[in-house]
Parts: structure tokens; C-alpha cells; sequence
């Protein structure tokens, strides 16, 4: 299908970006408000507006090759518990393992301790029994379990989750439960050996849970698309960073479905253009929050994972996120100023939307000239097809300070406050990027930050500063690159089995039979006809005695344990014998390549606006006259005045004086810092003396400080209940 298109979407909290990709390999893209009145999808609405179709028009299949998508469905469903109602079976005398959990405290020092909703809605023991090396000890009771199953369909249950002890060695009497309930009529069981056929039953159970939870929702979104779309492929992205067909798509690879892509993207870059920097940190902040990402070369994975206070395991991009986006909520509590959790989302969105939206990041950056109402589309406001209302942003700003002056005695003025919040949210920022790289053993005056998301280019220089970077990459569909990474993303999937048992050179030559058998059942996943396939074979090590484990790829053995070795002193601090290890898992990733051309280039259309010869923007704790730069219109090798506002009709993007501003060979932009320009980040403050913006400053540094403290304990420990338990706290005094 050489002639039609192929389209990409990355639906977001508050906007969806999206990209088409026309027969001729030119690159389209739109930006919509996630939730509007005026459709009832918004990737949808956007490849009808490309297409140039009417609203109820079909879209025709003969013109589209294929459809990617990045969602955050399942991760609303789980942040707000509206997902499927779900029963639990597990073996008998285990009933309130979930309840009981891993006994960690996310927040130490609270006294009235809030334990999360679990995601079930009943649970029933199983009268069964295995050892520990699978063999039968009790036989399944059966008939307790048909009764159990005919009342909970009665009952509106719409979800099973099995879980029994040592069924991920011998799963016999879970594969008989799956028969019992789809006997009894229900359509999602979900089994623990299949959705995470490994060791720890607590998070195998959590899982489990997880999969069955929002898989229907899942579905649910998938058949709503499949009637608007027909026959047209659709394909998903998961949270590995790999598309799945929406067959294949579960609820568990799902959470991170649309950060992933910027994952993707960031690689990309870096593999592209490895001249320009070997290891980057990715920056994408969102209208709902922000994402980062490190890449050194290799794509930084996790399987343990908490989301919404539940624990569960799943193959996911080591990606750090924090409640901090344009549409973040600015508060004042009498003494503190504060920058979300909560956000304004897409409906009502921030107070410039015209829908009686609260005060948010994206207001601020209005009142401060460093966004230009010109360059929003005009779909806000009561009928959805206004333009956004900067001086509402003003009025809500000048209330909140004169709240801020009377309640603290202060003289602020309405360019401080809203700079105030600014400052507080950059450093809310800042603390995730240092978990994916300071945490983990990485100088990040090693890299180079890649921006991107709809407001990041607004807030990623005075980040550099923070951070002590001195390269940022400003990439030319960095507006929507979420979507790019989605549109260029391989097919990708996993399978991991326990093993446990002692790492030694005989057993790793022993070991091809198993990683063939995970592999046989990888390869129906793919479409074996068109790319090649790639392999990769891991292996989880650990310390005897030790519960956390470390990946490596699978090589020869002293290969192996010098990679572990290596490792483990990156994250701990100190190496330990190799000749002690133990061999936890084994994995098999497999993935093929995206079938896009990579030279594709963005149009060169002109942008739905004009962009302004300049512009007013508070910078440098004063107005000053900057000037406006389309991004379409700067060459390669092409030196840029600084300080600027660069325009496109994606996103903005602040350039302080700071920096030397370049364009690049792909049309994006490469700033470098200015020899000598390492200022004081105190310099950065608005005031001086102890107000609400000095007060949650410091508040943020410090709590930084403590929190890397603890990560240094952490990693230099060497009794298990600091290392793997984290019972320990850190603390700063002034005397």
C-alpha cells in the first residue's frame, strides 16, 4: 500500500498530538484537545481533518496503511480505579496476602497511613496445594469454585484473576480454574503463569490483577476504534516501547503506553546523530504532566513497578514521571505556594481555555509573554472555536497575588508570582531527572537534554541550569515527538521464565534449550514475511542471599559476570563475588523493525499563524523585546540571536542569552552553553528575603538533597533492611 498513509497518535491527559505520514513521505501533524464536546475521539477527528473527510465520513481503508496509537486509557482507569469489577482466587489460606503487601510505607513519617484501594472487588480461597518444585499436594477442589464463579456472574463480576502458589513452576491447576470460568461464562480470566510466570507470588498476584483490571477496558477502547476504522490495521504501543497488535495488547503493558514513544525518539536521535552526544536525558513535559528518560546506547528497562500504590511487575522503559505539566494547578495554602498534583486536564483546562478552568503553568507562561496567543488553534472557549483568552490569565494572576501580599505582607508583583510558580515547578522537575541518571550512577554534566512535549521548550533551559547540563537538543517535531517515536516504533516482545538456581559456566551451556522455548513462543507475535526478526537473550543475576536482581545480556561467563559486576557497582557502590551468583530469570526479547522510511523530513508548509517579528517577554526578572523566530525558517548551520522565542506551530521554545543557538542538518535547533555562563541557580529568584516562592524553593532543594542521601545510602549499603527494605530515613539540620 505504497499509496496511502500511515498514521501515528499519542493521546495524552489534556492534548492528543498526531502525525501523518502522506504517500509521499511528508509528514502532517495536528494537536486536539483529548476530551471535547466536538468529537468522540480525538485520533480519529485528527486523520478525518488530514484526510480532509467530514465528521461522519468513513475513513477509507485503501488510503491508510496503518494506525499506531499511544493511550493513556489503562492508566486512567488505574490512577482513578474505574476499571473492570474484578474477583480474585487464590490458594487457600492466602486471601489477605494483597491486603498485607510488602509492608512499604511510600511515605515514612506519616502517622495516619493510607493503604491503597486494591483492585478487586472479591476474593476467594482455592483449596489447593503445591510444593515448591510444582508437585501436587493437595488436589483442586473444584465444585467450590463452580459455585464461587455462578455467584460472582450474578453478581456483576466482570473480571478473573487466578493466582496460586508455585503455579509459575507448574501451572495445572490454574489451567483447570481457566476452564472453570470460561465454563461459567466469563470473557477476561487471567492467569498468573501467563502473565508473569515468575517467582514472588505477592507480585504476580498484583499482576495478575492488573491484566485483568484493564484488559476490558482495554478492549472496550479498541472495539469503540475498530467500528470507526473497519479493516484498517491497528496497532498499539506498549510500555516497553514496542508496538503490539491490538489482539496482543494486555492491560499490564499498557500504563506507559504514550511516554514510551518519546523514549523511542530520544534512541533515535542518538543512534542518528551520535555525534552531537553519546547520552541523553529526555525531557517531555505535557499538558498533564512530565516525563524523563535517560539513553546511553542502550534502551533502561524496569519490571518492578508502583502505580496509583499498586505494585505489579511488567516489562517497562525505566521512565520517571512527575504531576508537573502546563496544566498543573497553581495553589496557595496561606504561607506556601504550590505546583500541582492536581491538573486542570483537558476539560475544563487552564483558566485562558474560557471554560472556568483554575490557575495553571500554562497561564503563567501566558502572563509572561513566553507563549503567544497566535499561535494556539482556535478550538477553546464556549463554542470550541475560540482563541485562548491571555488577559483572563492576567485577571486570575493579579487576584492570586494580591491573595499572596495580604496573607503574607509581601509587595510581589503579578510577573514575580507567576515567575514564582515557574521556579517551583522547574524544581519539581528536576528531581526525576536525576532518579534516571544521578540514582543510578550517572554524571548528568555528561549529557545533553533532549526537550520536547508541548511545554518543554518553555522550561527546559532554566533546567540546564538547575541541572549543570550544558547541551540542549531542540528537535523539529519536538511539539508532537511522542507521536514521532510512536510512528517510528519496532514491534516489540518479551518472555521471562524463573529459574533460580546457582550461576555457574555449566548451567549457562545448559540454558539454550529454554531460551529456544521462550523464543517458539515469541515468533507468532510477528510478521515473519516482511523485517528481520531481532534477538536478544537476558539474564536477571543476583547475590545469593540477595532479593533484588540486576539484567545482563547473555554471553559467555566470565563475559556475564564481569557485565554484572560492572553493574552492580554502578548501582551499589562496591562489587561483590561473582563466583556467589544466583541465576533468577532468564528473558527472550524479540522485535522488528517499523517499515517507515527514516529519511522522512516535516513539510515545509507555512504554519496556521504568523509568526510576529517579536514579542514581549518577562526574562531576566524584566520586560524585554525578544525576537520571534520560525522554526521552518532556520538553516542549517544557521547562528541564532539570544535570547529568542523560536516558533512553531507545535510548541515554543525559550532561548536564554545564556546559550549559542545553532540549526541543525534534521531542521531542529542545538544550544550550547556560553563559555563562562554557569550562573548561581540563586540568580534564577525572583526576590530575596523569606517569601511563598523562596519558601517552596527551598523547600523542593532541600527535600533533594535528603532524597539523594538516601539514594547513596541505599546504593552503599550493605544489610539487606537498608539496601532492599529501605528502612531507613535521612534528614537535614541547621544546627
Amino acid at each position: 500500500m505504497a499509496n496511502s498513509w500511515l498514521f501515528a497518535a499519542d493521546r495524552g491527559g489534556t492534548f492528543t498530538d498526531l502525525i501523518g505520514i502522506d504517500p509521499k513521505g511528508r509528514i502532517h501533524s495536528r494537536k486536539l484537545r483529548s476530551e471535547s464536546p466536538a468529537y468522540a475521539d480525538a485520533a480519529i477527528a485528527g486523520i478525518r481533518q488530514l484526510l480532509q473527510l467530514a465528521d461522519d465520513e468513513p475513513i477509507p481503508p485503501d488510503q491508510v496503511t496503518a494506525i499506531r496509537i499511544g493511550t493513556t486509557v489503562a492508566t486512567n482507569a488505574l490512577l482513578e480505579r474505574k476499571g473492570e469489577p474484578t474477583a480474585l482466587l487464590i490458594t487457600k489460606g492466602f486471601g489477605d496476602l494483597l491486603e498485607i503487601g510488602n509492608q512499604s510505607r511510600p511515605d515514612i513519617f506519616a502517622l495516619a497511613v493510607e493503604k491503597p484501594e486494591q483492585l478487586y472487588q472479591q476474593v476467594s480461597e482455592v483449596n489447593e496445594r503445591l510444593d515448591a518444585s510444582g508437585e501436587i499436594i493437595l488436589d483442586l477442589d473444584e465444585q467450590p469454585i463452580i459455585d464461587q464463579l455462578q455467584h460472582w456472574q450474578k453478581q456483576g463480576i466482570g473480571a478473573i484473576a487466578v493466582a496460586l502458589m508455585h503455579s509459575w513452576i507448574n501451572p495445572i491447576h490454574e489451567l483447570r480454574i481457566g476452564e472453570l470460568a470460561v465454563a461459567a461464562g466469563f470473557k477476561q480470566i487471567s492467569l498468573s503463569h501467563q502473565c508473569m510466570r515468575l517467582i514472588k507470588l505477592v507480585n504476580r498476584a498484583q499482576t495478575t490483577l492488573v491484566d485483568a483490571y484493564l484488559s476490558p477496558i482495554l478492549l472496550r477502547y479498541v472495539n469503540q476504534l475498530q467500528q470507526e476504522l473497519g479493516d484498517i490495521p491497528l496497532e498499539f504501543m506498549q510500555s516497553s516501547g514496542g508496538l503490539s497488535d491490538a489482539n496482543s495488547f494486555t492491560g499490564k503493558e499498557a500504563v506507559l503506553s504514550g511516554p514510551a514513544g518519546g523514549v523511542v525518539a530520544v534512541a533515535q536521535l542518538a543512534d542518528q546523530h551520535p555525534e552531537k552526544q553519546s547520552q541523553l536525558i529526555g525531557f517531555d513535559m505535557g499538558g498533564t504532566s512530565t516525563d524523563v528518560c535517560r539513553y546511553g546506547g542502550e534502551f533502561e528497562y524496569r519490571h518492578e513497578v508502583t502505580t496509583a500504590g499498586i505494585a505489579y511487575h511488567a516489562n517497562m522503559l525505566q521512565i520517571e514521571t512527575v504531576a508537573a505539566g502546563g496544566g498543573s494547578i497553581l495553589g496557595f495554602d496561606g504561607q506556601r505556594m504550590t505546583v500541582g498534583p492536581e491538573s486542570a486536564g483537558a476539560n475544563p483546562g487552564p483558566v485562558c481555555y474560557g471554560l472556568g478552568g483554575p490557575l495553571t503553568i500554562t497561564d503563567a507562561n501566558l502572563v509572561l509573554g513566553r507563549l503567544l496567543q497566535v499561535t494556539f488553534p482556535r478550538q477553546f472557549g464556549s463554542d470550541h472555536q475560540s482563541s485562548i483568552d491571555a488577559q483572563a490569565s492576567r485577571r486570575a494572576l493579579e487576584k492570586r497575588t494580591d491573595e499572596i501580599n495580604r496573607a503574607t505582607g509581601g509587595n510581589l508583583s503579578v510577573e514575580q508570582v507567576a515567575l514564582g510558580y515557574l521556579q517551583i515547578a522547574n524544581q519539581q522537575m528536576a528531581k526525576p531527572i536525576r532518579s534516571v541518571s544521578v540514582a543510578r550512577g550517572y554524571d548528568l554534566r555528561d549529557h545533553a537534554l533532549v526537550s520536547f512535549g508541548g511545554a518543554g521548550g518553555l522550561h527546559a533551559g532554566e533546567l540546564t541550569t538547575i541541572l549543570g547540563i550544558d547541551t540542549l537538543l531542540i528537535h523539529p517535531l519536538a511539539g508532537i515527538y511522542s507521536a514521532w517515536g510512536i510512528a517510528t516504533a519496532p514491534r516489540r516482545h518479551e518472555r521471562e521464565r524463573s529459574l533460580l538456581l546457582p550461576f555457574n559456566s555449566d548451567l549457562l551451556n545448559q540454558l539454550n534449550s529454554h531460551f529456544e522455548q521462550l523464543a517458539d513462543e515469541l515468533k507468532p507475535l510477528f510478521d515473519t514475511g516482511t523485517a528481520t526478526l531481532q534477538r536478544r537473550d537476558l539474564l536477571d543475576l543476583r547475590p545469593q542471599g540477595s532479593d533484588s536482581y540486576l539484567t545482563v545480556n547473555r554471553a559467555n561467563y566470565a563475559i556475564s559476570c564481569a557485565q554484572f559486576s560492572d553493574l552492580f557497582n554502578r548501582h551499589y557502590g562496591y562489587r561483590v563475588d561473582t563466583d556467589d551468583l544466583e541465576l533468577v530469570n532468564i528473558r527472550v526479547e524479540m522485535s522488528q523493525a517499523s517499515q517507515i522510511p527514516r529519511g522522512t523530513q516535516p513539510p515545509s508548509s507555512a504554519y496556521p499563524f504568523a509568526v510576529p517579528e517579536q514579542a514581549e517577554v518577562y526574562i531576566d526578572n524584566c520586560w524585554q523585546t525578544l525576537p520571534c523566530i520560525a522554526l521552518q525558517s532556520v538553516k542549517p548551520n544557521q547562528s541564532l540571536p539570544t535570547p529568542a522565542l523560536m516558533i512553531s506551530d507545535q510548541f515554543t521554545l525559550l532561548i536564554d542569552g545564556q546559550f549559542n543557538a545553532i540549526g541543525d542538518e534534521s531542521g531542529g535547533i542545538t544550544l550550547n552553553r556560553k563559555s563562562g555562563q554557569h550562573p548561581n541557580e540563586d540568580q534564577q529568584q525572583s526576590t530575596t528575603g523569606v517569601d511563598p516562592i523562596t519558601l517552596e524553593i527551598y523547600h523542593h532543594r532541600f527535600m533533594g538533597i535528603a532524597e539523594q542521601m538516601g539514594v547513596t545510602l541505599q546504593k552503599t549499603a550493605h544489610s539487606v533492611n537498608m539496601k532492599e527494605r529501605l528502612d531507613f530515613s535521612c534528614a537535614l539540620f541547621d544546627r
